[in-house]
């Protein structure tokens, strides 16, 4: 390839910002598909000047099961296990997603006590969500520490999990109209405990790694993402939050009884990678905020409204959406009137903020682009589906 044509591609401001040497060979480097920094099973192909980034494209579909195919093929009822199959970060908030398609279709309601535990089984996912990313965060740039002190608490949360419903991952809990059972009496207290954990933990944890000097340096005024260029992309969740933009589906299109709740939205105003760190910590709060007040005023009565044997949805299309720990997920569901849809389509939040990399680490170094990554926080299986 002819040097000076590729030369005459380059962004404009790159070589005088990044001390691009246009007598230098470009060369190509796999970034995965097994590097341990991309969260799963992903191939990025770098365009490289030395150490620094030309050019960042995704390969994706390494981890592609045909979930929306195979959802043609089951019930309504089945097709809920396979929502936390998706983002495995996220399942009780996938699960709520697909089942609030289910009940805009067929207009079943919502026991208020099933409504409560609704906001606090996805207010305790976001929460044990975080907990993951951030120690994974903190170990993709080398503070290995993170890890073991994140799962310390997330192993609270994961505990009230499986004692609900059996599992610690890929959980199956909510069903069209509430759950399909009720909390059990040691719910509460142990929402309690976690609540008084995370508050006191959430301290360290800044001690530990957001005032830390070098991490603030390697995060700092990297992969800056502008809110014109994340709108563009459809970025939402913190990666849209950080480049200043205030849209959270809990706040701008409430579902279940986000409305009865009083919590903050945070907002960035730089769009760099500690912006969206900073967030997401702060997320946290919101979410312990949100769990004090549900725990207040908890009511009793049924967790469920009527259960069926199987749904049938009327011959049309309905749309859902919810705000996971990463961003909006969209739910689409083509019904032709018999037990099984004709078509389902997940909106990934993921997949829209994977797309917006490229822009965030042109003239970055390789090791800017694993700080990238790692504030994205995306799950693969959601993306390839």
């Amino acid at each position: 390839m002819d040097l000076q044509a590729v030369n005459n591609t380059l962004p404009e401001g790159f070589r005088s910002a990044f001390n691009y040497d246009e007598t230098s060979e470009e060369y190509y480097l796999n970034m995965g598909p097994q590097h341990p920094s991309t969260h799963g099973v992903l191939r990025l192909v770098l365009k490289l000047n030395g150490e620094s980034v030309i050019e960042v494209v995704p390969h994706l579909g390494y981890i592609h099961r045909g979930l929306e195919k195979v959802a043609e093929n089951q019930t309504y009822l089945q097709n809920i296990h396979l929502t936390d199959r998706l983002d495995y970060l996220s399942s009780h908030i996938n699960n709520l997603g697909y089942c609030l398609a289910i009940e805009q279709a067929l207009g079943i309601g919502v026991p208020l006590r099933g409504e409560y535990i609704r906001v606090m089984i996805c207010e305790l996912q976001r929460i044990q969500s975080h907990l993951l990313w951030w120690g994974v965060c903190g170990m993709d740039l080398g503070a290995v520490t993170t890890f073991l002190y994140g799962f310390k608490e997330r192993e609270l949360i994961t505990d009230i999990f499986e004692e609900l419903c059996g599992a610690r991952l890929t959980m199956n809990y909510f069903r069209p109209g509430g759950s399909f059972v009720d909390v059990p009496d040691t719910f509460i207290p142990r929402v309690r405990q976690v609540i008084e954990e995370l508050k006191r933990a959430l301290d360290e944890y800044n001690t530990l790694l957001t005032e830390n000097i070098i991490f603030q340096e390697r995060t700092r005024a990297i992969g800056i993402l502008d809110s014109a260029k994340a709108l563009s992309y459809g970025c939402t969740g913190s990666v849209l939050r950080a480049s200043g933009v205030s849209y959270d589906v809990r706040k701008n299109d409430p579902y279940s009884i986000y409305d009865q709740f009083d919590f903050d939205v945070p907002i960035g105003t730089v769009g760099g990678s500690f912006d969206r760190y900073r967030l997401k910590m702060e997320e946290m709060v919101e979410s312990i905020k949100i769990l004090e007040q549900a725990v207040q005023s908890f009511p009793q009565g049924p967790h469920r409204s009527k259960e069926r044997a199987s749904y049938k949805l009327p011959k049309g299309s309905y749309y859902s959406q919810v705000e996971t720990a990463r961003g909006l997920l969209g739910t689409y569901i083509v019904a032709e009137g018999g037990p099984k849809p004709y078509r389902i389509k997940y909106r990934s939040p993921c997949f829209s903020n994977l797309h917006a990399l490229n822009d965030m680490a042109v003239g970055h170094k390789i090791a800017d682009v694993v700080t990238i990554l790692a504030t994205l926080d995306f799950v693969v299986p959601e993306i390839d589906r």
